[in-house]
């Protein structure tokens, strides 16, 4: 009996960090594209270089690609629609640049190679059956998971470190952007093997939203980036995977692909059908030769719309149901000299309103993505004063100050917007053009 309540209660903490990832709000009329004061930029030199990162074969654009330069701490991804922008320190003359993509051959250019647009940038195919390798395949899926969980220590950073993320948050409905928010923030992150959580600072961050699209509702997206850091399997396993709810799974081998040409094994791990509670089901990919988790692909597996809804919408309309349809998970790390370290992840929300009287569902999407784009150790432990911290319930749109300035992210690596956030961005700043000037409050 006790070990039975144990585990309900190690269940129900696996969802904590979930209860708080959406609000919905029912406000007044407030006006549209509200903006507020400027942030000046720093001055900094670099050279930037754009492109798009296309399968050789196909040509088709090859989503969260990682563009790092190389013998540094700098990096960036492609977008979703495959491109991307890095920013390079004028100081850096001869460097080169590592292309790397799960399941392609990676591909090392030098920067005297790159022009400042139009890069095209193509990638092939790399497959490995395992019979060509000198490496046992494990007998046991879930013992290999359990494996590369316990090994965390030996194979992930073991010293603190500050990282510099770009972090981005959408809203959208049905195709049209009604927000967005984006931010640049300082991640005091702690060793692996450490119970201590992570600490964030807001450097600068802006935002937009047309509350006409809204249907009367302001929807707000509570967590900021702890909804994307969160994500760190190997840092926080206790929302998916604990001691307990490890055995809750099935799981199975998948075949092999490469990274880095390093050979990766594909596990497949769905919940057992006799739990009927609501867990996850995806692929983990696991570095075959030293157990790492490179990258973990997953998926809420909804079984009751009520029990769902509850989990995410903290408040709503009393006229509305509001019910999640999809919520899917990535996180992606990259490796430096032996020792991997969190690089990426995303979280998407689709949902729909069901208004009372209404012949026809409002549906929704929230997206929330970020990337690690520089870094250092952080050797004493420093750690932000409590009033510099974010909270974990942060809403950063409450936070963000505007689109004012169009050079805003000067040096800053950011993941370069997709066409539909670019054509926002754009039409933002037609609209501040035209403004006359209202004290930074408004339009």
């Amino acid at each position: 009996m006790m070990k039975k309540t144990q585990k309900l209660v190690s269940k129900s903490r696996v969802f904590n960090v979930l209860v708080v990832v959406l609000m919905l709000l029912v406000i007044g009329s407030p006006n549209a594209f509200a903006f507020q004061s400027e942030i000046q930029n720093e001055e900094a030199s670099f050279k930037e270089y754009k492109g798009k990162i296309l399968d050789s074969n196909s040509k088709k654009p090859l989503v969260f690609a990682t563009i790092a330069l190389i013998d540094s701490n700098v990096s960036t991804i492609s977008n979703s629609e495959g491109e991307f922008s890095l920013k390079i320190p004028e100081s850096v003359a001869d460097g080169k640049v590592l292309v790397s993509f799960l399941g392609y051959a990676s591909q090392t250019l030098s920067l005297s190679e790159l022009k400042a647009n139009g890069n095209k940038i193509l990638l092939n195919i790399s497959i490995t059956e395992l019979s060509e390798v000198n490496i046992e395949v494990p007998k046991d899926a879930e013992n290999l998971v359990r494996e590369t969980l316990k090994r965390k220590g030996e194979n992930y950073f073991e010293d603190p470190t500050l990282m510099t993320a770009f972090y981005r948050e959408t809203i959208k409905k049905r195709k049209r952007n009604v927000s967005l928010s984006e931010a640049v923030v300082n991640i005091y992150k702690t060793p692996y093997t450490s119970s201590r959580r992570d600490a964030v600072q807001l450097y600068k961050a802006r935002k937009s939203t047309d509350y006409e699209k809204l249907d009367t509702l302001t929807l707000k997206l509570q967590g900021g980036p702890f909804n994307t850091l969160f994500v760190d399997v190997m840092k926080y396993p206790e929302y998916i995977f604990t001691d307990e709810t490890i055995s809750d799974y099935v799981y199975s081998f998948d075949g092999s692909t490469r990274v880095n040409d390093k050979l990766i094994y594909i596990i497949d791990f769905k919940q057992r059908e006799d739990l009927k509670h609501p867990l996850y089901k995806g692929k983990l990919y696991i570095n075959a030769e030293n157990k790492i988790l490179t990258s973990a692909i997953y998926t809420l597996n909804i079984t009751d719309k009520d029990e769902a809804s509850r989990l995410f919408v903290r408040k709503k309309p009393k006229n509305a149901k509001v019910w999640p349809t999809e919520v899917a998970y990535r996180v992606d790390y990259r490796e430096k000299k032996n020792k991997w370290y969190y690089g990426y992840s995303n979280v998407m929300l689709e949902f729909k309103i069901d208004w009372d009287r209404k012949l026809f569902n409002s549906v929704y999407s929230m997206t929330c993505e970020m990337a690690v784009t520089n870094w250092k150790k952080n050797l004493d432990g420093s750690l932000p004063k409590g009033k510099d911290r974010i909270r974990s319930s942060i809403i950063l749109i409450d936070e963000a100050i505007g689109f004012s300035d169009p050079d805003f992210w000067g040096a800053h690596n950011i993941i370069e917007p997709e066409k539909s956030i670019e054509s926002a961005i754009k039409k933002i700043q037609r609209q501040l053009k035209r403004a006359k000037p209202s004290g930074g409050t408004g339009l």
